[in-house]
C-alpha cells in the first residue's frame, strides 16, 4: 500500500523509499533544443517524489557531464537502425531493464526513441508509457510518420510543447484525447538583457560597436540557414558594420560538410568577413544579450527554445512563422514574424529592427516580461511533474505498480 500511496501528488517530505521510478529516453545530449529541455527538467525535478534515470541512444554530447554530475545513471542502447536482429536485441535489453529496474513511468521523446523505446516498454509491462513529440514532422519522410503513429497507439499518452504540433498530431490521426500541451519553460535568472561584453566581441573579433545579427540554431536544412546568409547579404549593403553570428552546429555525421557549403556560400554572397560560425557554445545567455537582433529563419517548429531565450535576454526577435513561434511570440509587439523561406522578408525585418533601435529595445522588454508571465521553468516542471501524477493514478495503472512492490 506504500507504494500506492507515493504515486499521489504531496508535498516534497515524501520519504526517498516511496518515490516515482521514471526514466527518461532521448538520442542523445547534444546542444538542441529537445537536449535543453530534458536537463533543465532534470535539473528542477522534484527528487523527493521521482527517482529519476536516463536511456540514450549515444551516451555523447555536451550535456553529459551535467546529467552525470547530478549522479543521475545513464544507459546506452546504440542502434544504426530502428529494425533488424541488432535492434531487437537492444529492445528485448531494454525491455528487461525496465522490468529490472521497476520503472513505472518510461518517457521519450522525437522519432527514434519513441519508435524504439515504447514497444520494449509494453513488452516490460512498464505501468505509463509517455511520448513527447516537439516538432511538426517535416523532417519526417511519410514512412517515418506512419511508423510513430504506430508507435505512439502503444502509449498511455502524448507529450508536446505547443498547440500547433497538438493540432498537427490530431490531424494526421492521433486521438486528441490523449495529447496534452506543457510549453517550454526557462530559468529567467540565467539572462540578463543589454550587457555590452567588450572582452566577448574580441573574442568574437568583432568591432566594439558593431551591431551583431545572430542565428542560434543547430544547423539543420530545415532550419533555414541559406535564407540566413542570403538576408544577411541584403543587409550588410545597408549597415555597413554590421556582422553576423551563426551559433551552432551539426551532430550528423554529414555535418561538417553541410558547414562547408555554408561557409561556401557566405563566401559567394561576399560576406567572408561578415559572417562567423561560431559552432556549439555553452554560454548561450552571455551571447543573447550581447546581439542586437536574434533570428530563426525556420521552415518547421514546434514551440523553439532559441526563441524563448532571446525573448529571456530581452534580444528583438524576428523569426518565421512556422509552428508554435506565433505561440511565443505576437507580431510588432513583442517580436516580428515573418513568411518562411522569404529571405526578402527577413532583411527587411532586421532591417526595420537595426534603423530603430528604440522601438527595438521595447520589443525585448515586452519580449522579457512575456517569458516571466508565461514561460518560466517553475510552471513547466510543475505541469509536468502534474502531468506524471495523474497518469499514474488510474486503478489500472495501480494495479500494474503494485506488482513491482
Amino acid at each position: 500500500m506504500a507504494t500506492r500511496s507515493a504515486l499521489e501528488p504531496r508535498p516534497r517530505s515524501t520519504s526517498p523509499t516511496e518515490r516515482v521510478r521514471l526514466l527518461t529516453f532521448t538520442t542523445l545530449f547534444a546542444i538542441g533544443g529537445t537536449e535543453r529541455h530534458v536537463v533543465s527538467l532534470a535539473d528542477g525535478l522534484d527528487y523527493s517524489r521521482f527517482e529519476l534515470e536516463f536511456g540514450c541512444h549515444r551516451r555523447s554530447g555536451e550535456f553529459l557531464e551535467q546529467i552525470e554530475a547530478r549522479g543521475l545513471s545513464v544507459s546506452e542502447y546504440a542502434v544504426a537502425r530502428l529494425y533488424g536482429p541488432h535492434a531487437l536485441a537492444q529492445q528485448l535489453r531494454f525491455a528487461r531493464h525496465l522490468r529490472r529496474r521497476r520503472i513505472q513511468i518510461m518517457h521519450s521523446y522525437n522519432f527514434y526513441p519513441n519508435v524504439f523505446a515504447i514497444p520494449a516498454a509494453r513488452l516490460a509491462r512498464t505501468p505509463v508509457v509517455l511520448a513527447s513529440i516537439r516538432d511538426t514532422g517535416a523532417q519526417l519522410t511519410p514512412r517515418q510518420r506512419r511508423v510513430q503513429r504506430l508507435a505512439c497507439r502503444l502509449a498511455d499518452h502524448i507529450l508536446v510543447n505547443a498547440e500547433a504540433v497538438r493540432q498537427w498530431l490530431t490531424a494526421e490521426g492521433y486521438d486528441p484525447a490523449r495529447i496534452s500541451v506543457i510549453r517550454n519553460g526557462l530559468d529567467l535568472s540565467r539572462f540578463t538583457p543589454g550587457a555590452h561584453d567588450t572582452a566577448l566581441r574580441r573574442e568574437l573579433g568583432v568591432p566594439d560597436r558593431a551591431p551583431l545579427v545572430a542565428m542560434l540554431s543547430r544547423l539543420s536544412r530545415l532550419k533555414g540557414v541559406e535564407d540566413f546568409l542570403d538576408a544577411a547579404a541584403t543587409v550588410a549593403q545597408r549597415f555597413g558594420e554590421a556582422h553576423f553570428l551563426v551559433i551552432g552546429d551539426n551532430i550528423d555525421p554529414d555535418g561538417s560538410r553541410y558547414r562547408s557549403e555554408l561557409e561556401s556560400r557566405a563566401a559567394r554572397l561576399g560576406l567572408q568577413k561578415r559572417v562567423i560560425f561560431t559552432g556549439f557554445r555553452l554560454d548561450v545567455p552571455r551571447l543573447l544579450s550581447a546581439v542586437s537582433v536574434s533570428v530563426l529563419p525556420s521552415l518547421s517548429e514546434g514551440l523553439s527554445n532559441t526563441i524563448l531565450e532571446s525573448m529571456a535576454a530581452g534580444a528583438p526577435v524576428v523569426a518565421t512563422r512556422v509552428g508554435g513561434s506565433p505561440e511565443a511570440l505576437e507580431d510588432g509587439v513583442d517580436g516580428l514574424l515573418v513568411p518562411p523561406r522569404d529571405s526578402a522578408a527577413l532583411s527587411r525585418a532586421i532591417g526595420w529592427v537595426l534603423e530603430h533601435p528604440e522601438a527595438a529595445r521595447d520589443l525585448g522588454r515586452r519580449a522579457r516580461a512575456r517569458v516571466a508571465e508565461e514561460f518560466s521553468l517553475a510552471r513547466m516542471i510543475r505541469e509536468t511533474e502534474c502531468l506524471y501524477a495523474r497518469l499514474l493514478e488510474s486503478p489500472a495503472r495501480r494495479k500494474a505498480i503494485a506488482r513491482f512492490a
